[in-house]
């Protein structure tokens, strides 16, 4: 089954290995996800007619909206990206504007498409690479020939001349010579022996990623590299590295495989991407929504700011560098904890460009412990193999898992709720003496974290409020 043809039950069921609970939002996102393949399968007009269902998910923080479209734009290898609503200004105010996202977009589709292009190119830039470390290692040599006037084309001579080379009655053996020794080197590097050898090699030298433009939306990244303004006018400064053969191979193969690959083909097809199956994640809507209740004087209005978002949501064309970019069928997915507000106080026709909402629940006690142990990336598997780097073997007793899950709900209720996001800050403390401790012991050992261990090390924090505030 390709990543295309996953059912909804599949998406569920992937998604199932990273995130806890939460059925209904993996419901709406694989549903969501299906619909772009059945899309896909219709014809090119009605292609264009059929727009995205775009997600509101409304929930407390650390429950797992950010991880459900993270997860999901990693099962089709779609183009991600997360934005804060927050970071947004209105129009005639200095900051981000809202096209933003999508030129950010954009660049995560480029970085996608060209990494999936090197590695079709991997065995070529290879051998490639090969040869230029065996070049480098042992040059060949070059025949002498006499000094040319380096002035001769400004003055309109006539075409310069191969000059005759000097007589070199020994160049024949000396190329025979060190071609042989190039082959015994080539062997050498076959079998890995030469790995620790240093060698000089040139590398362009890393280019200023952006140059800020002052907009008429105010300064704006829009990622301008003057080296591409220029072309081959200026050519790229190249500096000399000695690095291990070992480094030297890989940086070798990554220009290899970057001139390999056709950046034009690249470009299109990230567009493509972008256009089809990109998907933004816009965190903290909630925080834009509601009336504005301002004094005398100008000030970002949150509504002016969702006016803004508007047109991108509904489907127009943005400019990037790459080209235009249209949004009509971007998936959005909006996520907010909706403490003070809820999702009818955005504008009407932000609304409307939202049909799906769906409530994501907050966690209990054993939606903890599951978080804990459950996932592929469950929090306790993590600490257990960062601890076996040091040549500990950690166990959790089941008591002591059910202790740390019971405290996390504990100061949930008694203060900030901050879903799952509570276990890593109690991990941290329970652990910290240990993690400190451990590199300075010569000798390897077994430890058993219980439910004693959890409560000494939390006993004191968790019974002054105003401690665990700081601390937890």
């Amino acid at each position: 089954m390709t990543k295309e043809e996953l059912t909804p039950q599949e998406i569920v069921n992937r998604l199932n290995r990273y995130i806890v609970g939460q059925e209904d939002a993996k419901r709406c996102v694989a549903v969501a996800l299906r619909n772009r393949y059945r899309r896909k399968q219709l014809g090119q007009e009605l292609q264009e007619d059929i727009i995205p269902k775009n997600i509101i998910m409304i929930g407390p923080t650390g429950v797992g909206k950010t991880e459900i479209a993270r997860r999901l734009s990693k099962l089709v290898n779609a183009p991600f990206v997360k934005v804060e609503a927050t970071k947004f200004t209105e129009v005639g105010y200095v900051g981000r504007d809202v096209e933003s996202m999508i030129r950010d977009l954009v660049e995560t589709a480029v970085r996608i498409v060209q990494n999936e292009s090197m590695v079709g190119v991997r065995d070529k830039a290879g051998k490639n690479a090969a040869d230029r470390l065996v070049d480098i290692i042992s040059p060949l040599p070059s025949k002498r020939r006499k000094a040319a006037n380096p002035l001769g084309f400004l003055f309109q001579a006539a075409p310069p001349q191969e000059e005759p080379p000097v007589e070199d009655i020994n160049f024949a053996e000396r190329l025979q010579k060190a071609k042989e020794e190039q082959r015994l080197i080539r062997e050498r590097l076959e079998r890995g022996e030469l790995e620790s050898w240093t060698v000089e090699i040139e590398v362009e030298e890393r280019r200023q990623p952006m140059v800020e433009l002052f907009t008429g939306q105010g300064m704006e990244e829009m990622g301008i590299n003057l080296q591409d303004m220029l072309g081959n006018i200026i050519p790229a400064k190249k500096k000399k590295r000695r690095v291990p053969v070992s480094e030297a191979r890989k940086i070798l193969e990554q220009e290899e495989a970057q001139r390999l690959i056709d950046m034009d083909v690249v470009i299109t097809e990230a567009l493509q991407r972008a256009e089809q199956l990109g998907i933004i994640f816009l965190d903290e809507i909630d925080k834009i929504a509601g009336k504005d209740y301002h004094g005398s004087g100008p000030d970002v209005s949150r509504e002016g700011v969702q006016r803004d978002i508007l047109p991108i949501v509904e489907g127009s064309t943005v400019v990037t560098k790459y080209g235009p970019v249209k949004t009509d069928h971007v998936l959005f997915i909006a996520a907010g904890a909706f403490h003070t507000t809820k999702p009818s106080d955005l504008i009407p026709e932000l609304q409307g460009r939202f049909p799906i909402r769906v409530e994501l629940d907050s966690l209990a006690e054993e939606d903890f412990i599951r978080i804990l142990t459950e996932p592929n990336n469950a929090l306790i598997k993590q600490y257990k193999a960062l601890l076996e780097t040091e040549g500990v073997k950690m166990t959790f007793t089941e008591e002591a898992i059910k202790e740390v899950a019971r405290t996390a709900c504990y100061l949930n209720q008694e203060m900030e709720n901050i879903g799952a996001r509570r276990l890593h800050t109690i991990m941290e403390k329970v652990l910290e003496e240990l993690s400190f401790s451990l590199p300075d012991r010569e000798i390897s050992e077994e430890i058993v974290i219980d439910r004693d261990y959890i409560e000494a090390k939390l006993q004191k924090v968790v019974r002054d409020k105003d401690l665990s505030k700081y601390i937890l």
